[in-house]
Formats: structure tokens, C-alpha cells, sequence
């Protein structure tokens, strides 16, 4: 699945306060909330907390892939959001998080769901596309630079 299909502008913001892991899912799910009809921010809120109960999804290198499955009428939908200063995530490596790449999947997606997050952790792999991420200082600038993957 590529990043386009699933990335909309409107779910990208770059260079925002974060302050804290908390705040950042916060802001992600009422970004999803916003752009997305039929989507509760406090109910995906508490869903990104869960899946980050389970364990964190900071992958390491300063990135987090906060998933989660959600109600979203089959849709899989991303948000990208890079950070002014990073954010502390518990991720595996204990370096904090300065670009945070959150993904809803179906409810009964499975397959789909562990294959959109494995092209996306891929792509969050590779140095250049990092690094472009990183450079976009506006919220324009991060979506063209999420969507040129070849993912």
C-alpha cells in the first residue's frame, strides 16, 4: 500500500510542540478526528494509549509509528507529524522521538494492517527518506516529502 494512498495533506503537520508522548497522541487523534468524519478523538485517544500499553512504538532513530485498529468504515488512514524538540516515547533505542508517523487500520484488517505497517517501518529505514522528513519545515514541505517513498 503506498504512503499517498493512505497520507492526505490535511493530516500533516511539521514542526509542532509536542512536550510530551501523551500530548502527541492527543494531537494525532484530533487530527485524525478532525479530517476523518465519524471519527471520535477521545475514543482513538484511549486506542493509541492501549496499543502503547502493550508496548511502545518508537522503533528507534527518533521515529514512532503509533497504530492502532479502529472503526474506520475500511479505510487505513496515516497522519505524519514532525517535532519541534523531541519527545521522550519509551522507544527501543531511549532516544526521543522527532517524527511520529501514525497509522488507523480497519478493524478486521489484519493482513492488510501488518503489511501497511511493515512498507511503512521499511521506509522509515531508509537514511534519505528520514532526513527529508526531518529538513521539511512546513506542513506542505513534510507531505511531499512522506509521499516520495517509493512505498
Amino acid at each position: 500500500m503506498l504512503i499517498s494512498s493512505m497520507l492526505s495533506p490535511a493530516r500533516t503537520r511539521a514542526k509542532i510542540e509536542g512536550n510530551s508522548k501523551k500530548r502527541v497522541l492527543q494531537t494525532l487523534a484530533s487530527l485524525f478526528a478532525e479530517q476523518v468524519d465519524g471519527l471520535d478523538a477521545d475514543k482513538l485517544f484511549q486506542s493509541f494509549l492501549n496499543r502503547e500499553r502493550l508496548g511502545s512504538t518508537g522503533i528507534g532513530e527518533g521515529i514512532a509509528i503509533p497504530h492502532c485498529r479502529f472503526d474506520t468504515g475500511g479505510k487505513t488512514y496515516a497522519a505524519c507529524m514532525s517535532l519541534n524538540d523531541p519527545v521522550d516515547f519509551d522507544a527501543i533505542d531511549s532516544k526521543p522521538v522527532d517524527i511520529v508517523f501514525a497509522m488507523l487500520v480497519p478493524e478486521d484488517a489484519e493482513q492488510a494492517h501488518l503489511e501497511a505497517l511493515a512498507q511503512l517501518a521499511e521506509a522509515m529505514h531508509e537514511a534519505r527518506y528520514v532526513k527529508g522528513l526531518r529538513k521539511a519545515g512546513t506542513d506542505s514541505q513534510l507531505y511531499d516529502a512522506a509521499v516520495a517513498s517509493s512505498h
